[in-house]
């Protein structure tokens, strides 16, 4: 799959539709990159634009928004509740796909001298782009805003990264950088300002300072009022929504609004959020109230309840998730988005890819299916109420090996491209010789890797599958016959794909270590079949 890489710049500029339009188009026009979302505050004065693409595209897309910005915004005129110090404020570069943070890091220095080179405007470095410790963070760089650059540019510590240390009126300062996903938070209260305020300084990394830190890790926050909304918010910036998750962040700051007596009224995603952030909350919330969710669809919607996230305006998943939007705009969207015949037909083509690795992984997501299928059908009616409890804990692990075998079917092509690939690498010097050979010895570990992760993850299911042959609704007793079957089948034909590319591998240690574990796993997997198939026949109507 392609390289993707998003691009997140953030304009001064929230009320003049004509601006904010302009540096949509420009984003828009520049070849290979896709806009996917445009964010207005009014109050903030400030346009958080976010948009994929190749990493030489995105550096091209934000080059041309930022000519635009350079010709339209006058920061010597400006005013907003949001900190910033340059018409283009802040242009983060963040990993989406197939591509590391070091290449992030090389988009943010390219377009950090090419800004400064065309612009004639300094720029700093940040995050993990940063090439001095006080400069990681955004908010020490930002210190004292566009208002303290002139005294701070004077400063040979604050000289910037790029381009001259002179105050350029118009502008200000850039700052760009290369970051993991940064999520846009803001949850609403009827209080002041600074009661919003206090509960940020509470809650955000930071604190009060260094001798009164917060609670929350990863974590910034500043509380402020929404004139055109009548409200104020907590609004924070999730640095890494794993270490602290929406859902943390929601809850934490209901508590302390609550010792308060201050009314939480629902919250806001700025820009987008990545689809793992959503199901995270989702889980948090699933267990914590022990509710039965398995559809994503619902899962996501129960979160917009729980956390508020349509208070402000109407919260669209399909525009506003990261995932989906990509998908949408993602010509070669792989195997799986295929219709069936068309999946079919690509496997009878006169071509080494997709073959039984994918057909592997195929059969053992429709063997999960079926495993859930049957678990679904013996839940949720009174014929089979005293199965409940038993259905809640047997059919998630189903549902979930579904969508991640479904997923192994594009991985197993791919791994098996990527030893093509190699194959094709330049072999004319010593050299080139070398790394063609290290980079096949490399994509055929690959070729090896997906199917042995596909015939452990179908092996983790024989223990549900079998006390599901116990209990189940007996009407589907063939559908769970056919779904052992195809689950013994997927592990079948990930142990043929392991064994035919390790013949090839000249790591001989690696080769028997694998041969004795696939071995092993196909054993399970044999025994398990016969085991469910065993129980089911016992079983009378």
């Amino acid at each position: 799959m392609a390289k993707l890489v998003e691009c997140v710049p953030n304009f001064s500029e929230g009320n003049n539709k004509e601006v904010i339009d302009a540096v949509a188009q420009a984003i828009s026009r520049t070849l290979g990159c896709v806009l996917l979302d445009v964010d207005a505050g009014p109050s903030t004065n400030r346009t958080v634009y976010t948009f994929v693409g190749s990493p030489e595209a995105v550096v091209e897309g934000a080059l041309s928004a930022a000519r635009v910005a350079g010709q339209l915004i006058d920061m010597s005129q400006h005013s907003g509740e949001h900190p910033r110090m340059g018409a283009l404020d802040v242009c983060p570069f963040v990993p989406v796909r197939n591509v590391s943070m070091e290449e992030c890091v090389t988009c943010a220095h390219i377009f950090g001298q090419r800004l400064a080179a065309e612009l004639g405007v300094p720029v700093y470095l940040y995050g993990a782009a940063a090439r001095h410790e006080n400069r990681k963070a955004l908010p020490s760089i930002r210190a004292g805003e566009y208002e303290a650059l002139p005294e701070k540019l004077a400063k040979p510590e604050w000289a910037p990264d790029f381009g001259p240390p002179t105050f350029v009126p118009r502008w200000g300062a850039t700052v760009t950088g290369a970051r993991t996903f940064l999520i846009a938070y803001n949850i609403n209260l009827l209080c002041t300002k600074e009661q919003a305020h206090r509960i940020a300084l509470n809650i955000r990394e930071q604190g009060r300072g260094p001798s009164q830190p917060g609670r929350l890790k990863k974590v910034q926050g500043i509380g402020w009022y929404l004139e055109e909304e009548n409200m104020a918010q907590v609004s924070t910036n999730l640095l890494d929504f794993e270490t602290t998750p929406l859902h943390t962040v929601y809850e934490e700051i209901c508590r302390d609004a609550q010792e308060l007596n201050l009314p939480v009224v629902g919250s806001q995603l700025v820009g987008l959020v990545p689809k793992k952030a959503i199901l995270d909350a989702a889980d948090f919330y699933i267990k914590k109230e022990k509710l039965f969710i398995l559809e994503e669809e619902q899962k996501i919607r129960l979160v917009v309840s729980r956390l508020g996230l349509d208070s402000l305006s109407p919260f669209h998943p399909r525009e506003r998730i990261i995932e989906y939007l990509v998908e949408a705009g993602d010509v070669g969207r792989g195997l799986v988005a295929k219709p069936l015949g068309a999946f079919v037909r690509a496997v009878g083509a006169r071509s080494a890819a997709p073959g039984g690795g994918s057909v592997s992984a195929a059969a053992g997501a429709l063997g999960a299916a079926l495993g859930s299928m049957v678990g679904l059908m013996s839940y949720g009616k009174r014929q089979f109420e005293d199965l409940d409890s038993i259905m809640r804990k047997l059919v998630p692990p189903f549902h979930q090996a579904m969508d991640e075998l479904v997923a192994m079917v594009d991985a197993d092509s791919c791994a098996f491209n990527s030893y093509m690939e190699a194959m094709k690498l330049p072999k004319n010097t010593p050299e080139e010789r070398e790394r063609r050979t290290a980079a096949m010895q490399q994509g055929l570990k690959m070729a090896v890797g997906v199917p042995y992760g596909l015939a452990e993850k179908v092996n983790g299911l024989w223990p549900a599958l079998k006390e599901l042959a116990q209990h189940c609704n007996l009407a589907c007793k063939s559908d769970i016959q056919v779904g052992a079957k195809m689950l013994e089948a997927a592990v079948f034909g990930a142990y043929f794909n392991v064994i035919i590319n390790l013949k090839d591998i000249t790591d001989d240690k690696f080769k028997l270590v694998m041969s004795q574990k696939v071995s092993g796993l196909l054993e399970e997997a044999k025994q398990g079949s016969a085991v469910v198939l065993a129980l089911l026949e016992k079983r009378v109507a």
